[in-house]
């Protein structure tokens, strides 16, 4: 009997802690079920400021003119006149190859020239002595036509000869190597003692830059930036070798060919660049900025604003969903210019939404955007004035979502 009765106490005890803990746990939902959640948003206001817009890609630095200096005869380098980095002028001798061979041509075909000339002479003595003859009845027609055509032959074979020579001497000349202009040795390519061989095609001896005080950039830009591209518009760039310093330049050219790079179309845009200290040498990389507007005084909102979607509650985001679908559908219409994420394009800028805080509640707004520098977007008149709180984000681990805390 005892044990039946501390059986009894023991499931009475149980039953009263499971009733007090299904009591509280239904008030403490109740008391949390009448709270509305508090998100702390991440605000910027909207203010009037400067806004520059570029078109930014890399591009190298090269000299306008670059001449590459060959040889027209094989040979072995005999002497190098000048080096690397040296400053030269038009027809000045830049390297000498071992003349010897077209040397001795020459000589031989000189001798041959004046055999030759020997013959002629002979050859047209006789015809005019054969001439004189024939008037006296002494030798027929046919001799004499035979004297003129050994004078004629002989003539010929004495200006082959000569026109031999004359390529004999013309590539005797070839073995010194001038320079075709006047400027800077950038590259040689040769030493003393290599054998260069011109048979199928004009190896390059040097490279001479023209003129290194004026430069150009050739850049590569992306065909979505090409549409607003145009000569004479200003280009600030750096390079690596003086971080700190902006260079400027011009567009000079937008070249026409195309050039795609995984699968995206690229066009050469070429930028005139004054270059008075020489401080920018060929080859070096440039981080090119072309200005496309600069706008002073606009209102302006940070380019995170447009990014921001804010958080939706459990339940709630496949409402949202087709609230937005919807929304998208009545801005969109199928009319032309319509875009994906539901903004439209015209004229006056493109519509665009962004949240704005009004008080403690979100409201969202569409706003038309004009120029942008990555960083700001500027917005025009009418929806928005300076000093309304657009909203960034969220600050810390708000709008998360509850976390489960492990025991």
């Amino acid at each position: 009997m005892a044990s039946n009765g501390v059986a009894r106490s023991w499931r009475r005890w149980v039953g009263w802690t499971l009733a007090v803990v299904v009591i509280a746990g239904g008030y403490w939902k109740c008391s949390q079920g009448g709270k509305k959640e508090e998100v702390a948003y991440e605000t910027e206001a909207v203010v009037l400021g400067d806004l520059t817009e570029t078109v930014s890609a890399n591009g190298t630095l090269n000299p306008v003119t670059l001449v590459n200096v060959g040889t027209q005869v094989s040979g072995t380098v005999r002497q190098l006149r000048t080096d690397f980095n040296e400053r030269v002028r038009a027809g000045q001798v830049l390297l000498v190859l071992d003349d010897r061979i077209y040397s001795a041509a020459v000589r031989q075909l000189t001798a041959n020239l004046r055999s030759a000339t020997a013959q002629a002479e002979l050859a047209a003595g006789n015809l005019k002595r054969g001439e004189a003859v024939f008037a006296k009845g002494v030798i027929s027609q046919q001799d004499v036509e035979q004297l003129r055509q050994l004078a004629t032959s002989a003539a010929a074979q004495r200006d082959v000869v000569a026109a031999q020579l004359d390529r004999e001497r013309t590539n005797l000349g070839y073995t010194v190597i001038r320079s075709p202009v006047s400027g800077v040795v950038v590259s040689r390519e040769v030493d003393i003692g290599q054998t260069v061989a011109a048979s199928f095609q004009t190896p390059t001896l040097f490279k001479i830059a023209q003129d290194l005080s004026k430069m150009q950039i050739n850049g590569s830009f992306a065909e979505a930036d090409i549409g607003r591209l145009a000569p004479g518009l200003g280009v600030k760039f750096t390079v690596d070798a003086y971080p700190d310093r902006n260079f400027t330049g011009a567009i000079r050219e937008v070249r026409l060919q195309p050039k795609t790079v995984q699968n995206v179309v690229n066009y050469d845009v070429v930028i005139s660049v004054d270059n008075p200290d020489f401080k920018l040498l060929p080859g070096m990389t440039a981080y090119v900025n072309v200005l496309l507007s600069e706008r002073k005084g606009v209102l302006r909102v940070p380019a995170a604003a447009f990014r921001f979607k804010p958080p939706t509650k459990p339940g709630e985001a496949a409402d949202k969903g087709k609230a937005d679908g919807a929304g998208k559908r009545r801005m969109g219409g199928g009319m032309n210019g319509q875009r994906p994420d539901g903004a439209a394009r015209d004229k006056e800028g493109r519509l665009r939404p962004l949240y704005v805080l009004r008080g403690k509640e979100l409201e969202r707004v569409m706003v038309r955007t004009a120029a942008t520098d990555k960083r700001f977007v500027e917005i025009l008149p009418g929806t928005l004035k300076a000093g309304d709180l657009v909203v960034t984000g969220i600050s810390g681990d708000a709008g998360r979502g509850p976390r489960m805390r492990m025991f």
